[in-house]
């Protein structure tokens, strides 16, 4: 089984650059010696992608390395603060020091749970992210953002933490659900929507092939995404400013999760409908077409993504609205659309659209 690294950028930030490294049977045959400089590693992950991929990724790890390993359960549900425990109880039961590292292995739920356990343990710790799904390797495991939900909303506790290598191994992609799948090319959409026509263009001509598994374009996907997180995060490590354009869709989608109940629509499925809704407001303001509407409307379906909100009362969704993370001085911030590629965040918008949308 050989490895194919087909491709490696550079993430910069204020604490350190580091690699995202893409490629086929990293898992199994990368050097991570590089990257760890103790010889305490803990590696979490799910009861999912455990029988997977856990063994190979352990038999992998340098010889001289003390590894153990911690398995929680699977599901969105679980992003909680009992889970944040049960991390912190292997660490300190097995006597680890301040040098040690943490490997997140699985989907955006265990790399934001292990990236705050990090951030926390000792006050900060080194951590790898080895992201399992598509949405956490073009999302979640890139930029250090990290935490845990709060029953009143998605990810409110956490912290900005950034990892010392980011490893996508497109083959662990094979035994990924179709419902898993799609729900990462929203997020992979979601890039083009907010500043890339061209890659939208791609994405339509592509869609198909990236639906049915076609690893090399998925690694295109992969890559392409992930420059345009990396750039931003250059930019806006901590979110003050550009960097909340990545949220584009997260708003309407985190009202959807949190009522629905976390893990019952995933978050990809959530940001697809939340992104509809967003254009639907952007239209209404007089920036987007009805045609513009259908178009991304047209992909998603063809992405196997749902167009359609779960019936959700106005002032429901308008309450969950205001604990949103964007909210400054009582106001709802958004991010819209100027037109297809160009997205902007603004609390200047009619109140009334915003609830016809909701409807």
């Amino acid at each position: 089984m050989s490895t194919i690294i087909m491709e490696q950028l550079l993430v910069k930030t204020r604490s350190h650059d580091y690699p995202i490294v893409i490629g086929e049977n990293l898992l199994v045959n990368f050097d991570f010696n590089p990257f760890i400089k103790s010889k305490q590693v803990l590696v979490v992950t799910n009861e999912t992608i455990a029988p997977l991929y856990l063994q190979p990724l352990v038999d992998n790890l340098p010889k001289d390395k003390t590894v153990v390993t911690c398995i929680l359960s699977d599901g969105e549900q679980f992003k909680t603060q009992d889970s944040i425990n049960q991390i912190y109880d292997v660490l300190m039961a097995n006597h680890f020091n301040r040098d040690c590292t943490l490997i997140a292995l699985g989907g955006g739920v265990i790399g934001d749970m292990v990236g705050f356990a990090s951030a926390s343990f000792m006050r900060g710790v080194d951590f790898i992210q080895i992201p399992t799904t598509l949405l956490s390797q073009v999302d979640s495991s890139v930029g250090g953002k990290t935490g845990i939900n709060h029953p009143l909303g998605k990810n409110m506790i956490g912290a900005f933490w950034q990892p010392k290598l980011v490893l996508a191994d497109m083959a662990t992609l094979a035994t990924l659900p179709q419902r898993e799948l799609s729900a990462g090319l929203a997020e992979v959409i979601k890039y083009a929507l907010i500043g890339d026509m061209e890659f939208l263009v791609w994405l339509e001509t592509n869609i198909d092939a990236l639906v049915n598994l076609d690893l090399t374009l998925l690694a295109k996907a992969v890559l392409i995404s992930c420059q345009h997180k990396a750039d931003i995060v250059a930019e806006d490590e901590f979110e003050s400013g550009k960097r909340a354009l990545l949220n584009f869709g997260h708003t309407f989608g985190h009202v959807i999760e949190t009522h629905e109940g976390y893990g019952n629509w995933l978050h990809g499925e959530a940001v697809a409908v939340g992104m509809l809704q967003a254009m639907q407001l952007s239209q209404k303001m007089g920036n987007l077409t009805l045609e513009d509407v259908e178009r991304v409307k047209s992909l998603l379906r063809k992405a196997k993504l749902p167009v359609l909100p779960p019936k959700i009362a106005v002032e429901t969704a308008l309450d969950l609205m205001s604990h949103d993370k964007k909210v400054k001085s009582g106001q709802i911030r958004l991010i819209l659309l100027k037109k297809l590629g160009e997205a902007y965040i603004t609390a200047d918008y009619d109140a009334e659209s915003l609830r016809d949308v909701l409807l």
